[in-house]
């Protein structure tokens, strides 16, 4: 296949975890790509993705503000090519309790998950429904169906994705574009180093691996599904949130996220990996 004729794609957040592995799926399933993060390593998953054999072009942007989305938007106009799917899977995460954060952090939180994802697929799903075409994959997490105690602003953004997911769906239906919404809970990445959440129960427990979790939502993609949850562990913890109150789930998740609640080992992210090898 050639480069006339593979579709195109976009990944945010592709420079490690989740976001990279779905950039993998893509390559292998023969998509050139889009991919964006706010550091330096987008272009590292770069240089490795071009190696199988598609074109890859990095962007280094911050999706939380209104200029870091124009100039993915700006990157993407500048192929002349229509955007075949796009994988917003760019967030960010915060722990310990909200007044404990510092403001502009959890506001960061908000802009990355929520404002830099409603802007990006405001642009890229207009022309998406124009053409009558396109596949659209957003991360939500089960997180969003829990009161996250010790998350509450991340929790609360993640409940907007899987909303807003399924309501895109639904006033996109019979236009030949599709919205899924993958729901992952713990990961094995570096999201829990980064949200300081390295003591908690849950940063310091068993994770599931990103590329099954990549693998899980890839697929519902291309199946045009309409969620799907990680896991079945996490399936199980999806059906409990519906049926038990939010003043217990709340305080379920406290006993995950509080500070000190876990192991102050090393994070196992940091420790044995056992994730596919790289190309």
């Amino acid at each position: 296949m050639n480069a006339a004729t593979r579709p195109l794609a976009v990944v945010t957040g592709a420079s490690s975890g989740i976001g990279l592995e779905l950039a993998r799926l893509c390559a292998e399933q023969h998509f050139d790509l889009i991919i964006a993060a706010d550091e330096p390593l987008i272009d590292d998953a770069a240089r490795e993705l071009s190696q199988t054999g598609v074109g890859c072009t990095a962007v280094q942007c911050d999706l939380a503000t209104a200029e870091g989305v124009e100039k993915l938007t700006s990157a993407i106009a500048a192929t002349g090519r229509p955007v075949d799917a796009l994988l917003a899977n760019a967030g960010r995460g915060l722990g310990k309790g909200f007044l404990d954060q510092d403001l502009d952090e959890a506001l960061k939180v908000i802009h990355t998950n929520i404002d830099g994802t409603v802007r990006l697929i405001y642009d890229v799903a207009y022309d998406m429904r124009k053409r009558r075409e396109g596949r659209i994959l957003i991360t939500g997490s089960i997180a969003g169906l829990m009161p996250g105690t010790f998350q509450a602003v991340y929790n609360a953004s993640k409940a907007f994705l899987d909303s807003f997911s399924v309501a895109l769906s639904n006033e996109l239906k019979d236009t030949g574009v599709t919205v899924t919404c993958l729901m992952p809970g713990a990961t094995e990445t570096d999201f829990f180093e980064r949200a300081d959440m390295a003591d908690t129960k849950v940063g310091s427990g068993e994770k599931a691996h990103a590329a099954d979790v990549a693998k899980t939502g890839f697929d519902a993609m291309m199946k045009g599904e309409l969620k799907v949850v990680a896991g079945f562990g996490n399936k199980l913890r999806a059906a409990m949130s519906h049926i038990t109150p939010d003043s217990t789930l709340a305080n379920m998740h406290r006993g995950m996220a509080e500070p000190g609640s876990g192991t102050i080992d090393e994070p196992k992210s940091k420790r044995e990996r056992t994730d596919r090898p790289r190309a």
